[in-house]
């Protein structure tokens, strides 16, 4: 069982970029189902759908590459982690490897981006970060 289901999703689609997968397939939450969406919306996945019924629901993501036939997604960075939960407010949001990286926030109006956080002025929990 793993204990930390954000940061096992996020490598997941990062080691499948890097054995040139089309596509991975994780168990379904609503929490990855909203951070997919997010990684979908900043450019890093090409599509997402949810299968099954009930208890063995899973989410289905397609991988993005460019035309080199390199993953888009070359890495990702836990923030904040089980142990240790770490909080950024509105000032301490900052670009992620200047500009070409992408922030997620788990903020009280829902799993933001970094650049989103800042627009609507609310900070929250810094989940990871992926470029």
């Amino acid at each position: 069982m793993v204990s930390d289901t954000v940061g096992d999703f996020i490598v997941r689609i990062k080691n499948a970029g890097f054995v040139k997968k089309a596509s991975v397939s994780v168990p379904y939450s609503a929490l990855k189902h909203a951070i997919a969406e997010k990684l979908k919306d900043a450019g890093f996945v090409k599509s997402i759908e949810k299968k099954g019924k009930k208890v063995r629901k899973t989410l289905d993501i397609v991988l993005k590459y460019n035309e080199e036939g390199l993953p888009v997604v070359n890495g990702v960075k836990r923030i904040s982690k089980p142990g240790r939960r770490l909080y950024r407010s509105v000032r301490e949001i900052m670009p992620v490897r200047y500009g070409h990286g992408v922030l997620i926030l788990s903020t009280p109006k829902g799993i933001k981006t970094g650049s989103e956080a800042r627009k609507e002025k609310v900070g929250g929990e810094a989940l990871f970060e992926i470029w």
